[in-house]
């Protein structure tokens, strides 16, 4: 059962997609920059310290954003 927390996770992460996407279509951002973006974010959750239960948490994050930037879900590729 998904929780409002889920929810709204799903609609930042949704709402983040799209803000990278319309900055790198507008010019704003190129394409490294905006997977540059995402590896940082990644690394962040990748190297966070806390509880077993926290970083599985940061670990799950982590693999989510480097799907994202394995398959090229926040930059429109030619």
């Amino acid at each position: 059962m998904s929780t409002a927390s889920e929810h709204a996770g799903q609609a930042a992460l949704s709402i983040c997609e799209a803000l990278l996407l319309a900055m790198n279509d507008r010019g704003l951002l190129p394409e490294h920059e905006v997977v540059g973006i995402l590896r940082d974010a990644a690394a962040t959750h990748e190297n966070a310290v806390g509880t077993e239960e926290e970083l599985q948490k940061h670990r799950s994050v982590a693999a989510l954003i480097n799907l994202i930037i394995a398959g090229g879900n926040s930059v429109r590729r030619s």
